[in-house]
C-alpha cells in the first residue's frame, strides 16, 4: 500500500482490482479505516480498479493537528489522484465519505464520473450532538462513546445476529487515533454544504438506511432534492449500510455505476 503525501500529511492508500477498468474511489465513515469496505471488495474489483484510503487522522495515515475541514479532506483526495496519475474516477463515500464527495463534486467536477453518496448529510442544523461527543471523547477516550456509536452504526437485530462482525467494527472504531477523531468531529460540527449541492453535475445516487438515525432518510432526501437529476435508494439497514446489507449495497452501487 503506498503512502501518498498530501501537503505534508502521509495518506495510506490501497489500489486493487481490474487493470484497465474504470476506477472507483471509496471513502470511509468517521471512525473507520479502509477495511470497512471489505464486504464489497470481491465484487467491486471484478469490475473496477478500486482505490481505498485512510482519511487523515485515521488508520495508518498521519494524524496532523486539527482543525480539519471538508475542503482539506477533498484536497487530500485530489492529491491521491494526482500522485497516482489518475484523471477521473467514480466516487462512493459513506457518511463522512459522502460529505467529502459533495465537496469534490461541486469543486472538482472534471475529476469525477458518477457519485454515490451513502448514509450521509449535507448539513447539521444543531452542533450540540457533535460538541457533546467531542467533550465525551476528550474526557474518556473513544471507549466513552463506542457503544452508542455502534448502536447507531448497526441495528440491534444485526448486532445480535452477527456478533463477530460487530466486534470487528467496534475494534476498528476503538483503534482510531483520538486526536484525528476529534479533529474530524470538529469539522462535522460546522457542516453546511447545502449551497454546494446544486453545483454538482455528476450523475448521483443517494443511498439512505431505513433505520439510520445518524443520517436519516430525510437527510438523504434533502441531498437528492438539491442535486440536479439525483436518484435515491433506501436500504434496510442502519448507518453503516454497506456492512449491514452488503449484497444490497453492492448491487445498488454496481448497478448505478455500470448503467449507461
Amino acid at each position: 500500500m503506498p503512502m501518498i503525501d498530501a501537503d505534508g500529511c502521509l495518506i495510506n492508500v490501497s489500489v486493487e482490482g481490474r487493470d484497465g477498468g474504470p476506477t472507483l474511489m471509496l471513502s470511509n465513515s468517521l471512525g473507520c479505516t479502509l477495511q470497512m469496505w471489505e464486504p464489497q471488495m470481491k465484487a467491486l474489483t471484478q469490475v473496477f480498479r478500486v482505490i481505498r484510503y485512510d482519511r487523515r487522522g485515521h488508520g495508518k495515515s498521519n494524524v496532523p493537528p486539527g482543525p480539519y475541514t471538508m475542503e482539506r479532506f477533498g484536497r487530500d483526495v485530489l492529491a491521491i489522484l494526482d500522485d497516482l496519475n489518475i484523471e477521473k474516477v467514480h466516487w462512493c463515500g459513506l457518511s463522512m465519505g459522502g460529505m467529502v464527495g459533495q465537496w469534490l463534486g461541486a469543486n472538482a467536477p472534471e475529476r469525477f464520473g458518477k457519485l454515490v453518496l451513502a448514509n450521509t448529510s449535507c448539513y447539521y442544523a444543531e452542533p450540540t450532538k457533535w460538541l457533546e461527543r467531542i467533550d465525551a471523547v476528550k474526557k474518556g477516550g473513544i471507549a466513552a462513546v463506542a457503544d452508542a456509536v455502534i448502536a447507531g452504526w448497526l441495528t440491534q437485530d444485526f448486532r445480535e445476529r452477527e456478533p463477530d462482525i460487530t466486534a470487528r467494527m467496534k475494534a476498528m472504531l476503538l483503534a482510531s487515533p483520538v486526536e484525528g477523531y476529534l479533529a474530524c468531529c470538529e469539522a462535522l460540527s460546522t457542516l453546511d454544504q447545502r449551497e454546494l449541492l446544486p453545483k454538482i453535475k455528476s450523475p448521483t445516487l443517494v443511498i439512505a438506511g431505513r433505520h439510520d438515525m445518524a443520517t436519516p432518510i430525510s437527510a438523504g432526501e434533502l441531498i437528492r432534492s438539491k442535486i440536479p437529476g439525483a436518484n435515491m435508494t433506501i436500504i434496510d439497514a442502519a448507518h453503516i449500510s454497506n456492512v449491514e446489507q452488503p449484497h444490497a449495497f453492492t448491487d445498488a452501487v454496481v448497478g448505478f455505476l455500470t448503467q449507461r
